[in-house]
């Protein structure tokens, strides 16, 4: 390519630019009319949910895999979180949240801290954020103690929730996150819906990918006062 046609092309591709920024430029100084001004941004989009949301979200969380204990206080809780680990035989659990360490000690549940170095834990028990009703999906983030990574990295994991995290849609939990940490966001927000799976080559559903296989979720009500 000769310099006068090496000029030529330069010359049409910065007339092109030209001629795009000018656009952008007339549209910024004269924007166009609204023609959408009456649309209704604030209101749900979902049809009114039949059931409580606590009662649509155990309904949801057990359809797409996972298992719903509903208990009637945090002391029945405790029971019946011991009551699984007997039950399927676990000696032990990955914890990193101080309040959930307290609760496996009074069940006599052996505890320890994630390390470094060990990146896969059997059994992980957390809290969450928040629960999302009609997607049966949980809420965590980087602020909770539990970190970012020890939900994704176990076979099991057990949640620990109250029936106060329970909202109805997506953006009813991002503004329940927001609620709780104002300008200071956690830096990682997911949303976990059902056990780890996937479709494999015949569309055929099998236990594969990063995540927990099982997913046990106990649900109180924290004002609750029975302690029997």
């Amino acid at each position: 390519m000769t310099k006068n046609s090496s000029q030529t092309v330069s010359l049409k591709e910065s007339t092109t630019r030209e001629k795009v920024l000018k656009k952008v430029r007339n549209a910024l100084i004269e924007p166009s009319d609204n023609y959408f001004k009456d649309i209704d941004m604030d209101s749900s989009v979902y049809v009114p949910m039949q059931e409580e949301p606590d009662v649509q979200f155990a309904y949801e969380l057990t359809a797409s895999g996972a298992k719903f204990i509903y208990c009637n206080s945090p002391f029945d809780m405790l029971n019946k979180v011991k009551a699984l680990f007997a039950e399927n035989d676990w000696s032990e659990a990955c914890c990193n949240e101080e309040l959930i360490k307290g609760l496996l000690d009074h069940a006599g549940i052996k505890n320890f801290k994630s390390k470094p170095d060990s990146p896969f834990n059997q059994i992980a028990v957390t809290t969450c954020e928040c629960l999302i009703a009609r997607t049966g999906s949980i809420v965590v983030s980087s602020a909770i103690d539990s970190g970012r990574k020890l939900p994704f990295t176990c076979d099991i994991h057990v949640v620990i929730a109250f029936t106060s995290q329970v909202v109805e849609d997506i953006k009813q939990a991002m503004d329940f996150i927001r609620n709780k940490y104002r300008q200071r966001l956690p830096s990682f927000l997911s949303i976990i819906t059902g056990t780890s799976r996937c479709d494999d080559i015949e569309k055929v559903m099998v236990p594969s990918g990063l995540g927990a296989k099982e997913i046990y979720v106990f649900m109180a009500d924290e004002n609750s006062t029975d302690n029997e």
